[in-house]
């Protein structure tokens, strides 16, 4: 038995090293007469824990294949050399989320933060690191280098592996963990499958929201044409010449911009519901000696969210004041389209897999607000309408040769194309005259002078392509050593741009400063009123960023002893990344004031295994990494993101922050299916950058920089446990409860002392206690996240039953303002119950499954603010809908 463990588990570690199939086979049940997993999805390849007969576990990773044989070593988690969590397809299913962000979100020490960025162990997006089958990927982000996982839906995943500890087959980019996700492969029987679904959000389904017309197809997710850039708008980008400089009619050029299909906010009484339909199919063929198999997959879904938010801010020390205070109601209506193609061709044992996947996800966004602001009782009223499109194409060919016995080559190379579009983000305020003696009465102006009412539009456009590519050789020299090297090349180029306009009037006549937005800014009255669009964002509008990135490696996985395993290797990395504004004026040269950071690393990591008997291990952990800044935080100009409604600047005197990690884990297998663990971790990371907030023209800014250190360190608990009902008899002979719970203390200061230094861009001081704190968390970082999962399901058929909690403490969202006493601004996303219901049965002799999900059963509301004593500022809060969902899927 020893040998047969030692033989699995050099075989697992192995394949470990690069991108991989893993087959799992079932064995005799266990003596202990825990009943066999449940069955799951035939269309994909079952999940490392609840693998039914012959069905394959499908995780790729940067270097080979793992091969899973045998009942008792079949667990990933177990057998692999690295610390790992492994949602496969019946765990996602279990969670029922529509994006594999929110399933993450289930895992030990995993948080979900914003629009689906996953955070591991506290920290940031930044510190994470996100594969799709063992290749980087594009963000179509602007502000970020990191993808949002909320843009892949669960249907095209068939697992996802979470590795915390650093192994060098990996990018050095790897702070937190990464997170590899494998789109599904192609299955050993041909099937195709149809779903249909819809949703009620009790905020808003049936319920008061907004929107505008956009186009007669907005409801694809496509604009048909409507949106394009005016003729003149066109003429003025493509000239080169400054708004400013006079060459350029500005009263013409302010014509055709605003019209009914974008300036008009509809309200809608009755919000729609959530649908979404799925289609995928698969089949295999056998070619003489060889098997090509054709995996495709289709979605689609439309989703309508309203908030009614709490908008505050305060520039006072004690908040005792607010500087503005508004209720916005927001709608926003998401379209996600998604598509993927996958062949496979296995001859002997070799085997080519060539993948392709496409995601847009469109956003159609109005909001319309009132409120105060600049510390007066004046009423204002906002109006903003905005279309977001971010989309993702990415397309992969992976090979996976053994030319001879001990020898596997893996070659993998990749393209990857993110863009992300907002034509006409347009803005409108209108102030209330508040005046007894003005003849209008007391009426909503716009005289369009930027101080009673203003009009301004923004046009913002992203594109980053990637190429990748790699190759990974291992040799097994003996039963006990394989060796494995590695290079891996990367790639990326993005360009952006944000042209931001307004219109300008010098006294409006009454009457005409009353009129709705598509009139106020009619060719009529920009003609007899000569109204003007000005350029307010001449700086640089756009920029140029580059990272190339070369690497290699070397490691071996040797079985020390019968006890000990060690998988050692260091990694080289050398990364040139350079950012700078790209010539849009005819007067600004190319290559102006451009920020490189061009540094070579070398990476070590190794972990050692300790058996301390048949079904319990220990694991420890040591490792240095790096996490470079993004794009955009090395820009020197102003960018206003509207999720977070904040204004962020950058600063071209970043630098690269490197962290020095460790960890000790303890593992018990004690059944199967069935383990707990508890492992301890510390990271300090070097030169970290952290966000600080400065007023600027009575605006509030964000901005970064390097603080001088920081450390992170606590404790994780994780159980699964499942309990036999059949003693039961009758309905329960086939079913078990289900036990799943993590608990992750997470604790991080920032290390800042007297006489230590920091750089941020023309600032008179370089003092590190002038912008960050000593002890203060970083940003993003709960310091308790739990999860637990309490269900019964039937190991015959398909019949699970889950109660999903979630519970995460309060994290610093932002800081407060620099050099003040202000609080930080802190997120408090609380404890939330989901429960979600999966049956199976036969129908015409064809598979069905239903869903039913009920989500935020409590009702919890997102909580954004800043406290000082008994005043409080809310700075993003809103309730958050009790969503009830049912969908149906048939296998034919």
């Amino acid at each position: 038995m020893t040998m047969l463990r030692l033989a699995t588990t050099l075989l697992l570690s192995t394949a470990l090293l690069s991108p991989a199939l893993a087959h799992a086979q079932d064995a005799a049940p266990p003596a202990d007469g825990t009943p066999p997993a449940p069955a799951t999805d035939p269309a994909v390849d079952a999940p490392a824990e609840e693998a039914p007969q012959d069905e394959p576990i499908e995780v790729s990773i940067p270097g080979g294949e793992i091969v899973v044989t045998g009942q008792r070593d079949r667990n990933i988690q177990r057998a692999a050399p690295q610390v790992v969590s492994v949602l496969g397809t019946a765990e996602i299913a279990r969670t029922g989320e529509g994006n594999i962000a929110g399933a993450l979100g289930r895992v030990t020490g995993l948080s979900v933060v914003g629009n689906g960025y996953v955070y591991v162990r506290g920290l940031g997006d930044r510190y994470s690191l996100a594969l799709l089958n063992g290749s980087p990927l594009p963000s179509p982000e602007p502000l970020k280098r990191v993808v949002p996982l909320d843009l892949f839906p669960s249907s095209i995943i068939a697992s996802s592996l979470v590795q915390k500890s650093y192994s060098v087959n990996y990018p050095g980019e790897f702070g937190g963990g990464v997170i590899n996700l494998t789109t599904k492969s192609v299955p050993s029987e041909g099937f195709v499958t149809f779903g249909v679904g819809g949703a009620w959000d009790t905020e808003t389904t049936n319920q008061l929201g907004y929107t505008y017309y956009g186009s007669s197809t907005d409801w694809t997710g496509f604009d048909n044409g409507q949106r394009d850039l005016t003729s003149g708008l066109q003429a003025y980008f493509a000239s080169g010449e400054r708004l400013s400089a006079g060459g350029i009619d500005a009263g013409e050029l302010a014509k055709g911009i605003v019209n009914t299909r974008n300036g008009l906010t509809q309200r809608i009484p009755n919000m729609p519901a959530n649908g979404s339909m799925t289609l995928s199919a698969g089949k295999s063929f056998e070619l003489g000696g060889s098997t090509l198999g054709v995996i495709a997959t289709a979605g689609y879904s439309n989703k309508w969210i309203t908030r009614d938010i709490t908008s505050q801010t305060s520039f006072a020390d004690q908040l005792d004041t607010l500087q503005t205070d508004f209720r916005r109601v927001v709608t926003d209506n998401r379209i996600v389209a998604n598509g993927m193609l996958g062949m496979a061709l296995e001859f002997g044992r070799n085997k080519i897999k060539w993948t392709n996947l496409y995601i847009r996800d469109t956003q159609k966004n109005t909001r319309v607000s009132l409120g105060n602001a600049n510390q007066t009782s004046v009423d204002i009223q906002q109006q903003e309408t905005a279309w977001f499109e971010r989309q993702l194409i990415d397309t992969q060919l992976l090979a996976e040769l053994k030319p001879a016995d001990g020898l596997s080559v893996d070659l993998r190379g990749a393209f990857a194309n993110s863009q992300r579009e907002a034509p006409y983000e347009l803005g409108f305020e209108y102030v209330r005259t508040n005046v007894a003696a003005d003849p209008l009465g007391d009426l909503f102006v716009n005289n369009l002078d930027g101080n009673a009412g203003q009009a301004t539009v923004s046009f913002s456009d992203l594109n980053e392509d990637l190429w990748s590519g790699g190759v990974d050789v291992s040799y097994k020299f003996s039963p006990s050593l394989t060796g494995t090297i590695g290079y891996a090349y990367a790639d990326y180029t993005r360009n952006s741009s944000r042209r931001d306009f307004q219109w300008r009037a010098i006294n409006l006549p009454d009457g005409v400063n009353t009129l709705r937005p598509d009139y106020l800014l009619s060719n009529a009255v920009i003609d007899a009123f000569n109204v003007q669009l000005v350029d307010t964002n001449e700086g640089f509008p756009a920029f140029l960023a580059t990272l190339k990135n070369h690497a290699a490696y070397a490691k071996i996985d040797a079985q020390i002893s019968d006890s000990l395993q060690l998988d050692a290797g260091v990694r080289f990395e050398k990364g040139n990344m350079v950012v700078g504004p790209t010539q849009v004026f005819a007067d600004i040269p190319a290559g102006e004031a451009q920020t490189r950071l061009n540094n070579d690393y070398w990476l070590p990591a190794a972990t050692l295994t300790w058996q301390l008997r048949d079904d319990m291990q220990m694991r420890f952990n040591a490792s240095k990494t790096i996490a470079r800044p993004q794009f955009r935080e090395l820009i020197f100009q102003f960018y206003f993101d509207p999720d977070t409604n904040r204004t962020f600047r950058g600063n071209p005197n970043l630098q690269d922050s490197t962290l020095t990690n460790a960890e000790a884990r303890y593992e018990w297998y004690f059944a199967r299916d069935q383990r707990f663990s508890v492992s301890g971790f510390f990271k300090r990371i070097d030169k970290p950058v952290e966000t600080f907030v400065i007023i600027e023209a009575d605006n509030p800014i964000t901005s970064f920089a390097n603080a001088p250190s920081a450390d992170l360190y606590g404790a994780e608990f994780e159980l699964q446990k499942y309990f036999d009902l059949s003693d039961w008899g009758g309905m329960w002979s086939a079913r078990r409860g289900v036990l799943v719970a993590n608990y992750t203390y997470t604790k991080s200061k920032l290390r800042v002392n007297a006489g230590d230094t920091t750089s941020y861009f023309q600032a008179a001081s370089s003092r590190a206690l002038d912008y960050f704190d000593n002890g203060a968390p970083l940003t993003g970082q709960s310091e308790h996240i739990a999860n637990v999962q309490i269900g019964l399901e039937d190991t015959d058929k398909l019949s699970q039953q889950t109660f999903l909690i979630s519970y995460a403490s309060k994290r610093v969202f932002s800081r407060g303002l620099l050099n003040t006493a202000q609080p930080d601004v802190v997120e408090d996303p609380g404890l939330r119950i989901d429960f979600v219901a999966r049956q199976g049965f036969d129908l015409f002799k064809k598979q069905v499954e239903l869903k039913f999900e009920a989500r935020n059963i409590t009702g919890r509301r997102h909580i954004e603010f800043q406290q000082s004593g008994a005043n409080r500022v809310e700075i993003n809060s809103y309730d958050v809908g009790r969503t009830f969902a049912i969908s149906a899927s048939m296998t034919f």
